[in-house]
């Protein structure tokens, strides 16, 4: 929500829309935290994953991969209902 904000803000200022992609805002608050997930992706995982899916997400605006994570974690910690099935 906050960085939703801070681009609306950024938008009205300049009179067009203004985003700021997810990769910017990791590198402006932790840049060796990125590198460090770079190398541990290309090593451990496969280095084609890093190239054309994880730098796609890092130019994503950061308020649609937060919202996007957001409605995924309340997705996974939404409680399912169990259907009583039989004569009750």
């Amino acid at each position: 929500m906050v960085t939703a904000v801070i681009d609306g803000t950024k938008s009205i200022a300049a009179s067009q829309l203004v985003t700021t992609p997810f990769g910017a805002h990791w590198y402006e608050f932790a840049p060796e935290s990125l590198n460090a997930a770079q190398a541990a992706v290309q090593r451990h995982v496969a280095v084609w994953l890093w190239d054309p899916v994880i730098q796609w997400i890092l130019l994503l605006p950061t308020w649609g991969v937060a919202g996007a994570l957001g409605a995924l974690f309340v997705w996974m910690g939404t409680r399912r209902r169990r259907r009583k099935y039989g004569m009750a």
